[in-house]
């Protein structure tokens, strides 16, 4: 998944569908193409590797017309190819898709299309969406009920748009869950269609943005938006300011409300390409450069990072330990070069940063480097110093992140040591094939229930609500969501000024109980792991003092239901990637508290986005 563009009017859709791909590079993609309506057929060109590869294709054989789709994308199913690439033709070259998500159930429906006779010709769950909607206009001509039928079968969330040979004066576009977004543009007597603003600002700041379960059919006069049940729904149009840093934050009030919601696709963009979910057979890092070899030969790993980055690094901490069974410290990058450490060639020292520009991470790294170690880097930002000063490296791929308080840029990585600690253990022999199935098969999960996380938005804003006037905040949490508690302090006190701390949960009785009371709320991590029998018993604990407790737990949960103030519900999660589902709420408490409180949530005071100087 990645961009999407969309044109239909009276100008030649060629030059707009490639320039409007162009601004949406930034996301990062494997292979680029578009398809347009020629002479009553649809023509297609698509390549993998970068835009320019598609330019000369069109170049060397030009397609023109007033109708059009394209698409950069990010592979999750198939390797980068031409074959995989977007957008996907059906069966009888009259439906042409382009797509943003996971189908997760594309195995299932791949098989009951085979049956009954449908030919797939590449390796991705998108193809199944054109052959769907095939099936439903082999027995009806309404283009637009044959795609509500198809969009049915599919579990997940995504951004889909669709043109037809049966109805070619109409683009039809639909948004399920929250991993893609469609932005409908308006022109003169021209529409435009975009996964994101920047691909079609230079041409419009009139739009509507679809919200989920929303299907928008688009001709050159204007749009139409039906649920996917056929119901029609009226919409607002937002004239977008020209500004173009307030363009950008769509229909978002801040861009740390844009960026929570972004990590749907943050996530599915962050896992693309490197997960075999279809055979599961692991994981693919080719930039970590790393052989088996080398592999076996690491005796101890260093983590290094500053802020909401060494949070991450602390969850990484426990899923390379536990499945890898490598040993892991993680130092805060601003202590590591002043205290000596032990290091040498049979260490890596990874470092996680946002920017990759941070100067205490990047000293830190010189030390290690000083020392002999093997440099790893988890960055955000591609060709930045710790990219380029490391021996291998992970791109987080979340997009830029223009909020100081980080979200998807903490998420990210998140997956990211998840799938190192699997690529880890499968070298080095400490995970068996069954385990490997599951642990990959998971991953597969988690776009859907950050989602679902996100979709309960408005229950989370009633607790801001109730707790934006408090001065003080205590978080626990145990294991591997011990982090998640550092973190979600972290976010609260970063962006509304509220004194918050982040704690162990086993430590309470050894100091911060003596805080608890009815002025000092308690928010609990309290998922369904491991460790939730031990956070029971901290929720018990607060309560008898009188504390107000917040319990982040998972659905269903009724013992915290009855004991709890507030809870902050979660779909239930594979409890080694439960870190990722369980700070979402907290960072939309932090987000809700602080713009009650009418506060600058995107530039707080005294921060900066990266942190330059030591």
């Amino acid at each position: 998944m990645c961009g999407i563009v969309g044109y239909i009017g009276p100008r030649d859709a060629t030059p707009i569908i490639l320039n409007g791909l162009k601004r949406l590079e930034y996301r990062g993609y494997d292979s680029a193409g578009l398809a347009v309506l020629q002479d009553g057929h649809i023509q297609i060109r698509r390549d993998a590797g970068k835009l320019s590869r598609l330019q000369t294709l069109v170049d060397e054989s030009p397609l023109q017309g007033h109708v059009g789709i394209g698409h950069t994308r990010w592979a999750t199913h198939g390797e980068p190819s031409a074959r995989n690439a977007h957008p996907h033709l059906g069966m009888t070259g009259e439906v042409v898709v382009v797509h943003n998500g996971i189908v997760e159930n594309f195995l299932e429906l791949r098989q009951e299309l085979r049956d009954e006779g449908a030919v797939f010709n590449s390796d991705t769950d998108t193809e199944v969406i054109v052959h769907l909607i095939e099936r439903y206009l082999s027995t009806t001509n309404d283009l637009s009920h044959a795609v509500r039928l198809a969009l049915g079968h599919l579990k997940g969330a995504h951004g889909i748009v669709v043109l037809s040979t049966r109805e070619a004066d109409k683009i039809i576009a639909a948004r399920i869950g929250n991993a893609g977004g469609v932005v409908i543009g308006y022109g003169q007597d021209e529409m435009f269609v975009a996964s994101d603003l920047p691909a079609i600002l230079e041409h419009t700041r009139k739009v509507v943005f679809l919200e989920s379960r929303q299907m928008a059919v688009v001709t050159r006069q204007g749009v139409q938006v039906q649920t996917l049940d056929g119901e029609p729904v009226e919409f607002e149009i937002h004239n977008v300011p020209w500004d173009p840093v307030s363009a950008e934050k769509g229909e978002y009030r801040h861009f740390m409300a844009k960026e929570i919601h972004e990590q749907v696709r943050s996530l599915t963009d962050t896992i693309a390409g490197r997960v075999d979910f279809e055979n599961g057979h692991g994981v693919r890092l080719p930039e970590l450069n790393l052989t088996l070899e080398r592999a076996r030969q690491i005796k101890k790993i260093f983590i290094t990072a500053c802020g909401t980055a060494a949070h991450a690094g602390m969850v990484g901490k426990v899923l390379i330990e536990r499945i890898a069974r490598i040993p892991v410290e993680v130092d805060i990058a601003s202590e590591f070069r002043y205290r000596d450490p032990i290091v040498d060639r049979d260490t890596v020292v990874l470092a996680i940063s946002q920017s990759g520009e941070t100067a205490d991470t990047l000293a830190a790294m010189e030390e290690a480097r000083r020392k002999g170690a093997l440099l790893w880097s988890i960055v955000n930002a591609i060709g930045s110093q710790a990219m380029r000063l490391a021996d291998g490296y992970i791109s987080m791929q979340s997009g830029p992140e223009i909020g100081v308080a980080s979200t998807k840029a903490y998420t990210a990585p998140l997956v990211d040591l998840y799938m190192l600690a699997i690529l880890l253990g499968d070298l080095r022999g400490t995970l068996d094939a069954g385990s490997r199935r599951r642990l990959v098969a998971d991953l597969r999960l988690i776009p859907d229930l950050a989602g679902r996380c996100l979709d309960r938005e408005p229950e989370v804003e009633k607790v801001a609500y109730a707790l934006k006037d408090v001065q003080h905040c205590l978080y626990l949490g145990r294991g591997i969501n011990m982090p998640t508690a550092y973190e979600g302090a972290l976010k609260l006190k970063e962006i509304s000024y509220i004194h918050a701390e982040g704690y162990p949960a086993g430590e309470m009785k050894h100091g911060p109980i003596a805080l608890v009371d009815r002025e000092m709320p308690v928010v609990v991590i309290a998922p369904r792991d491991p460790w939730y029998d031990k956070m029971f018993s901290q929720i018990e604990q607060a309560k008898a003092r009188g504390g107000l407790v917040v319990a982040v737990a998972t659905d269903g949960d009724e013992r915290i239901a009855d004991i709890a103030d507030y809870v902050l519900w979660l779909p239930e999660t594979p409890w080694m990637l439960s870190p990722v589902t369980a700070v979402i709420p907290l960072q939309l408490l932090a987000y809700h508290i602080a713009a009650l409180r009418g506060l600058d949530v995107d530039q707080p005071r005294n921060l900066a986005k990266s942190v330059t100087v030591e």
